[in-house]
């Protein structure tokens, strides 16, 4: 009995000692750890299962795996004074996993403004058309701009786009306008250029026939055997007479011109 108390104390330590002094942590393949022994940064961690002391050992896991970020509604003002509204996207990755927890409290925010600063910068040195024409190129601006930054930030930029550029109602009928006229220019040159060619060859056929007047008659023959339900005569050519002998009554001689009807010339 005596030895009953201290067993059962000696039981419930180690059964504290391994639920509150042992921790298992496990990190997966997607992930990296950054140990800290004494609140002091010890090594990183990679993919598998470590056992440590939760009172003298911190395991801090971050998930390396590509993220996006997205800056939406950003009233914007251009260099020739129009408001615009524009929305962005940003792909990045953690490649530092230490300069990613040691240099800012929360990297994604620091990401966030700096590519917000980074878009008003670029947006107010340019004016409406170049931002409409190059929209692509400030795009690439943008990526090439903040990517140092991002690298301080333990962070990699694989990708940053203009997702959505809006205009205020007004500038829309302008734009729409703008549009609309110029469609309109196209379509009227498209057709002068038309009629232009329509004339270029009747004045073609118009020499060719000066030229060889025969070919009218000849297309004119042509039209008409394409097309069903005409009729074409063709007058005969005249032929000389040739006289043939015949007899009259009397037992005569007498000389007819052929085509003709002998019966008629003898009486």
């Amino acid at each position: 009995m005596q030895y009953l108390v201290p067993s059962i104390l000696l039981v419930a330590l180690v059964v504290l000692f391994f639920k509150y002094g042992v921790k298992r942590s496990t990190i997966l393949e997607y992930e990296r750890g950054l140990r800290y022994d004494r609140g002091r940064f010890a090594k990183i961690l990679g993919p598998g299962q470590y056992w440590h002391t939760p009172l003298l050992v911190i395991i801090h896991k971050l998930d390396t795996r590509p993220r996006f970020v997205s800056i939406g509604g950003q009233e914007v003002l251009s260099q020739d004074g129009v408001t615009l509204k524009v929305s962005l996207a940003a792909h990045y990755q953690i490649t530092d996993p230490i300069a990613a927890t040691n240099q800012a409290e929360n990297f994604q925010d620091a990401l966030y403004l700096e590519l917000q600063l980074a878009l008003r910068e670029i947006i107010d040195s340019a004016d409406i058309d170049t931002v409409l024409k190059e929209r692509g190129e400030l795009s690439g601006k943008l990526l090439d701009l903040k990517e140092h930054k991002a690298q301080n930030l333990g962070l990699k930029l694989i990708s940053v786009n203009l997702k959505d550029l809006m205009f205020p109602g007004k500038l829309k009928e302008v734009f729409a306008q703008a549009v609309s006229a110029h469609k309109e220019g196209l379509a009227i040159l498209e057709k002068a250029r038309g009629e232009t060619a329509a004339l270029r060859s009747l004045a073609n056929a118009a020499k060719m026939l000066e030229a060889n007047p025969h070919l009218l008659q000849l297309r004119l023959v042509q039209s008409l055997g394409q097309s069903s339900g005409n009729s074409l005569v063709f007058g005969m050519p005249p032929t000389p007479a040739v006289p043939i002998k015949t007899k009259n009554a009397k037992g005569g001689d007498l000389l007819a011109a052929s085509g003709l009807d002998p019966a008629s010339d003898a009486s």
